[in-house]
């Protein structure tokens, strides 16, 4: 269940940022892959591929705030890096329906991209 985590330590090394999303393109030769630009509240903004071109149209996140995962190391995918991961859900045969179709857009309480989740 827990798919590698041994304990709360291993959980709270994940650094949990709010992003805004402020471009968003397909991937060529991908029906999935989306190519985000984010800004985490850094001096530059990051690229992010995300596999949600199924579920998303590019256009419709410009200007959203997602969870991302902000500490992984740069991953590179159909010769593109990847500089995080985008937080999403999945119903539990790992395809999208229309509840879990959502990303958990942030509204209100995140004024500033970057800004870090607090652990309980």
């Amino acid at each position: 269940m827990w798919h590698g985590l041994r304990a709360r330590r291993d959980f709270t090394k994940v650094e949990l940022r709010i992003a805004k999303i402020t471009a968003a393109e397909r991937v060529a030769k991908s029906d999935k892959l989306l190519r985000l630009t984010v800004d985490l509240g850094e001096p530059e903004p990051r690229k992010i591929l995300a596999g949600i071109g199924k579920s998303y149209e590019p256009e419709r996140l410009i200007g959203k705030q997602v969870a991302v995962v902000a500490n992984l190391p740069p991953r590179t995918m159909m010769g593109l890096q990847s500089q995080g991961m985008v937080l999403a859900a999945s119903d539990e045969t790992g395809g999208t329906n229309r509840t879990a179709r959502k990303l958990p857009i942030y509204r209100g309480q995140f004024r500033e991209p970057g800004m870090h989740f607090a652990y309980f």
